[in-house]
């Protein structure tokens, strides 16, 4: 019998436009994007299949969005607990933070408890619907190269034969310890917790309480979080001195969970592991053609819950632009827009999630006491219960440049922030959420008026390239007269009359959304065509329609 040699077997080799290294949650959303909009992509993952142990406990309706964007939410909900409040106890057991956001203004609640395993599988299962989507585990990546037309990614087999994959784009979504973020030398600053904290997951859940709270306990501060099917979490401070190995034993579990259950030896451990917080921010998310998202360009503390979700932020904002690029119609230089936009939000939310551990752990014992003085005092104050109630803490995306218009001489323009998402009536009488009828494209929607009206038959051919949707927006009452259809445009009736309180809230009366719902623009029909034509420069379009052109009347305006 002969044998050959791994190092001196075949190397095969093929391409690719868009590669993604990493199967975490952000790389299974980017593929899945992706895959939708027809881009070729392989997923490289160095793992023998997706992670099964629980991590993130908490989506908001921001990626619930993103989730919908892609066809999953419906597959995702069942293993969600919608309106989960988070609760901040002193160590008497005083409730003195009540956050539980009850508005969806993005279509659905605001904070959710979920099993990520359970969801990245929902997504990993998504992309069996794409033919043009494929994905390799069991993939090291050994080394990359970067040239001018693309990236060479060298990756070594379980058996140990190499595998050599060209492509023209190179998204890292290979976690914290990062090597492609490593190997270029990207700066990654922030601080590492001084203490670690050890994660108990628990089946049939033994309180069976609802909701999250996290006790502010000097002594030992710990987290009790109750989650979807029948699984409650624990987290409790690692002390100085203290090791994994010694508080996995029997005798230091016990004494743990006897702080929280009164037998704390009749329970079904699922699983435990210790965990370091950090946060850190990298200094760039794109370097030529290889670019960044997720816990490769930044990691958080889990006290928000929002590093899940700000990787889910990035996908969303990354895909679409990507897409764009790899198929023609937009220049490389829209990539640039993805650091403008989301970095500095990043910041703010790992800002926003130190500043909560050190709410939950303060630094020094006496903080804690004035912490539980204030807070008793703010409490009897109805705005400051509102402000927390309401998550009115929370930094929300709100971009200034980017791909976009900035609105001048408009105070609190909503241009750079989310779109919101009311339900909708079609003409037919069906009630749907606002981006069922959109998908996964731009959006140019009007309240009562035509949306092409004073467009160029050229500016609407390129929109509609761009798989614009045209849409008139009516009071619902209306919505079964006919006399206001315009042919190629939807026109939708406004079921719970949000969509006039928000144009009531601004002096414009069109929206421009991108495929991320972000605002890109607003303007009135009389100035449309014109920032229009800002907007096409704005994402760099491979062809912009000037707005010049002899604009059509009202009779002439038709979608083709």
């Amino acid at each position: 019998m002969t044998t050959t040699r791994p190092d001196l077997q075949a190397v095969t080799q093929s391409h690719t436009q868009v590669a993604i290294l990493g199967a975490g949650p952000v790389g299974l959303m980017m593929a899945n994007y992706l895959g939708q909009m027809g881009v070729e992509v392989v997923i490289c993952e160095k793992l023998d299949t997706l992670i099964d142990y629980p991590r993130a406990i908490g989506i908001d309706d921001e990626s619930l969005r993103t989730m919908q964007s892609v066809g999953l939410a419906e597959q995702v909900l069942p293993h969600t607990t919608p309106w989960h409040a988070m609760r901040f106890l002193t160590p008497k057991g005083r409730c003195f933070a009540d956050i539980q956001p009850m508005t969806d203004e993005f279509g659905w609640s605001r904070r959710n408890a979920f099993i990520q395993p359970q969801v990245d599988a929902v997504m990993f299962k998504g992309l069996a619907r794409f033919p043009n989507v494929s994905w390799r585990f069991s993939r090291e990546l050994e080394s990359f190269s970067q040239q001018p037309d693309g990236v060479t990614l060298n990756l070594k087999t379980p058996s140990g034969s190499r595998e050599i994959l060209h492509a023209d784009w190179l998204v890292a979504c290979d976690g914290g310890a990062s090597t492609v973020r490593r190997t270029l030398n990207i700066p990654f600053e922030g601080k590492t917790a001084p203490n670690q904290w050890i994660v108990i997951d628990i089946a049939n859940d033994p309180l069976g309480t609802p909701h999250i709270y996290l006790c502010c306990d000097p002594v030992r501060p710990y987290v009790s979080a109750a989650l979807p099917h029948g699984i409650r979490r624990f987290e409790f401070m690692v002390m100085p001195g203290e090791t994994e190995e010694q508080l996995r034993k029997p005798g230091p579990m016990r004494q743990l969970l006897s702080k929280v259950l009164p037998d704390p030896d009749n329970v079904e451990l699922i699983r435990q592991r210790v965990y370091t917080h950090n946060a850190r921010l990298a200094e760039r998310f794109r370097v030529d053609r290889i670019l960044l998202a997720g816990d490769a360009a930044h990691i958080m503390p889990v006290w928000q819950g929002q590093g899940y979700n700000s990787g889910m932020r990035d996908a969303f904002n990354l895909a679409w632009k990507l897409a764009m690029v790899v198929q023609g119609k937009a220049r490389a230089g829209l990539l640039d827009t993805y650091q403008q936009e989301r970095r500095d939000h990043a910041r703010a939310m790992i800002d926003l999630s130190v500043m909560a551990g050190n709410v939950l752990a303060p630094p020094k014992r006496w903080h804690g006491v004035v912490r539980d003085g204030v807070t008793r005092v703010l409490n009897y104050l109805p705005p400051v219960k509102r402000y927390f109630l309401e998550m009115r803490f929370k930094p929300m995306p709100r971009y200034t440049r980017g791909a976009l218009v900035a609105a001048e001489g408009q105070k609190n323009s909503p241009v750079g922030t989310m779109f919101i998402q009311p339900r909708v009536t079609l003409e037919g009488g069906e009630v749907v959420r606002l981006d069922e009828v959109i998908g996964p494209c731009f959006a140019i929607l009007a309240w009562g008026n035509n949306p092409c009206w004073g467009l160029t038959k050229s500016q609407i051919a390129q929109w509609q390239a761009l798989g614009c949707v045209f849409i008139n927006v009516v009071a619902e009452v209306q919505i079964h007269q006919p006399q206001d259809n315009h042919p190629g445009v939807i026109r939708l009736g406004d079921t719970q009359n949000r969509i006039k309180t928000w144009f009531a809230s601004q002096s414009d009366s069109v929206v421009v959304l991108r495929p991320d719902r972000f605002v890109a623009l607003t303007a009135i029909p009389q100035t449309l065509a014109k920032k229009l034509t800002s907007l096409s420069c704005a994402l760099q379009l491979i062809t912009p329609v000037a707005a010049h052109t002899t604009p059509q009347t009202t009779a002439e305006t038709e979608v083709a």
